[in-house]
């Protein structure tokens, strides 16, 4: 009966979302560009030089629609982890294209927020996971220098302003190369009077320049959408000096900074760091490599610095998104902060060390129930979702009203509720949709049965069937229908599309040749793992020889879970995410147990399509 209700919700889900979409799709909705004539008006003394009034390109009435066009595609939730409280609104963790993610997403439904993009500062500075998506996604956003680099970001900053609430706010965290570009792209899109602050971070550390002043600081550009914004003066936005930060080198609960001292007797006390007046240069070092919040990848932000944006900017229970999340530094900090969130990137890696990370803040080690209720109180739950890249192993778990729902909603077709053997309807001709199973092909039968049932249910002459797979007497029948012979039945011209196919996905390419890859199938790695003993409850754990079953794709990252508790994946500190070695990812690991006896461990390996699987394995440790 459990199994039966939460399929029932999956139903309802997959509907509203097709809904939702849908009614979207007939009624676009076009953000409001301010009317900056008078600041942008060019002073009689510098002659006639042309300002744009919009941002780069966009279209006063299609705005950025025509370079990228709009699609509908369902979600996928891959996976809820239960955190006690159901009746709390979901956390959002989600893997695929920002744009078409936050296309998808409420207007006015976010209170703030932090974005991070790829600085203007070359492809491979970016490209940090290494999935096959952020490899495309970076490349294509440099072949058009600068001028394509703001008008990608434009097309996703109109959207920000789209999703912000009236009360809202912005920050965009770039650096040097391109900072003075995107404000004069932003004054046009929020309003040259919305413009709040130029926030500097300034970092520490070695440098070898010898020809031009050290690099030493980020830009955070400050916007709001409105007059009207939440923000909090007390909020602590302090300068601190290096030797201030390096003696008080502790945060408490509150984001104060202190350092231990012993007093006579042996006391250990604090001492807080005097705060001074608020500021916009922040002096806050980059993150350790022996701190307990590194991920492993160089671009890492320091929670201390969103700590200051999310206590200034927001309230306890609002909205923060960040759609560019990486290693989840914004999602963690916001769930810290007793703020709900949602966050999305490009790479599934980013989203699974993400998902790990947030994890390891909510339940501890031990990652039991009672830790949260004592840290946290309630906690929503969080789901991880995908848009436009599919896992076929959660899709054939669906029972066959929920994968006919999910597929029509993806073949950018209407649900219907008619019942029968019309499932849904494109452009007036009805579709028929296959087995969740891959084993079930649609067969001669159902071919002939639904040719019948389309000309029973009115003036229809054509039909689609989609499914895994049609075996060879449905192709056949399907032949000689189109040839008007052999069988005694109205004629009916049926096309037959697998779900993995050109055709299936032809809706989104004949908008835009780049699009074929926004919506893929995608299935898990074949996991192979060994192991050997190096020295006293010391391990060696390889899993080089796994292989990737996507067309093209190859392992990348393997997660580990040394302690694993038999419920709930969450990779051990310092091994989410490993990087690469001389060019190739680091697919052997040692890992040294404290206790020796039976322990479970488990790896997630994951492939640059997006593939991943979590293998599980007991051993003797001694």
């Amino acid at each position: 009966m459990g199994e039966k209700k939460e399929e029932n919700i999956k139903l309802q889900e997959w509907q509203h979302q097709a809904g939702k979409e849908i009614k979207e799709s007939e009624q676009e909705i076009n953000v409001e560009i301010p009317e900056q004539a008078e600041f942008f008006k060019t002073p009689v003394r510098f002659g006639n030089i042309p300002v744009d009034t919009l941002p780069l390109g966009c279209d006063s009435k299609e705005q950025y629609r025509k370079i990228y066009p709009k699609i509908s595609l369902p979600f996928q939730t891959t996976e809820r982890i239960s955190l006690g409280h159901k009746d709390l609104e979901p956390n959002q963790l989600i893997f695929g294209d920002n744009l078409h993610v936050m296309r998808a997403l409420p207007s006015n439904s976010i209170d703030l927020i932090y974005i991070d993009p790829p600085f203007f500062s070359g492809k491979n500075y970016n490209v940090v996971f290494g999935d096959s998506n952020e490899v495309r996604s970076f490349t294509d956003i440099w072949e058009g220098g600068m001028t394509g680099y703001q008008i990608w970001l434009n097309a996703r900053l109109l959207e920000m302003k789209r999703l912000l609430k009236p009360t809202g706010s912005i920050y965009v965290h770039l650096d040097w190369h391109a900072s003075h570009y995107v404000k004069c792209e932003m004054d046009k899109i929020f309003g040259y009077d919305k413009f709040r602050n130029e926030i500097v971070w300034k970092y520490f550390g070695p440098t070898s320049t010898k020809k031009n002043y050290p690099r030493k600081h980020d830009i955070i550009l400050f916007y709001t959408k409105g007059d009207e914004y939440s923000f909090d003066d007390k909020a602590t936005l302090v300068e601190y000096d290096e030797k201030a930060v390096k003696r008080y080198d502790k945060i408490d609960e509150e984001g104060r900074r202190y350092k231990l001292y012993n007093e006579k007797g042996g006391t250990i006390r604090r001492a807080y760091l005097k705060e001074g007046k608020p500021t916009e240069v922040f002096h806050i070092p980059f993150v350790q490599g022996t701190a307990n919040e590194r991920i492993g990848y160089p671009t890492q932000k320091p929670e201390e610095l969103l700590d200051k944006f999310i206590r200034a900017s927001s309230k306890p229970g609002d909205i923060i998104a960040d759609f560019f999340c990486g290693g989840g530094t914004t999602p963690a900090v916001a769930q810290k902060l007793g703020r709900r969130w949602i966050a999305s990137d490009i790479s599934k890696i980013a989203v699974s060390v993400s998902r790990d990370r947030i994890l390891r803040d909510i339940l501890g080690k031990n990652g039991n129930q009672k830790e949260i209720q004592h840290t946290l109180g309630k906690t929503p739950d969080i789901e991880i979702k995908s848009w436009g890249i599919y896992e076929v192993p959660e899709l054939i778990k669906l029972n066959e009203d929920s994968f006919r729902n999910f597929i029509i909603s993806a073949y950018n077709g209407r649900l219907t509720s008619i019942g029968g053997l019309i499932h849904g309807y494109k452009q007036a001709i009805p579709i028929f949709v296959g087995s969740p199973s891959q084993e079930k092909s649609i067969t001669e039968k159902e071919v002939v049965e639904f040719s019948k049932h389309i000309i029973k249910s009115g003036n229809h002459h054509q039909g689609t069937m989609i499914g895994w797979g049609f075996t060879p007497g449905a192709k056949n029948v399907a032949q000689q229908l189109a040839a008007q012979h052999a069988i005694a039945i109205d004629f009916v011209k049926l096309q037959l599309i697998p779900i993995e196919s050109d055709g299936f996905k032809e809706h989104i390419t004949s908008k835009h040749p780049e699009y074929k890859n926004l919506l893929k199938f995608i299935l898990p790695p074949e996991v192979r793992i060994s192991h050997k003993k190096i020295n006293s409850l010391e391990y060696e754990f390889d899993v080089s020889e796994s292989v990737s079953l996507n067309q093209s794709g190859r392992i990348i990252n393997v997660q580990w879970d040394f302690s694993y508790n038999g419920e709930r994946f969450i990779s051990t500190a310092g091994y989410s995410f490993l990087g690469m070695k001389n060019k190739k990812p680091v697919l052997k690991v040692n890992y040294k147990f404290k206790l020796s006896g039976k322990k479970k461990i488990a790896c997630k390996v994951q492939d640059d399509e997006g593939g991943e699987k979590i293998e599980i394995m007991e051993i003797n440790i001694k």
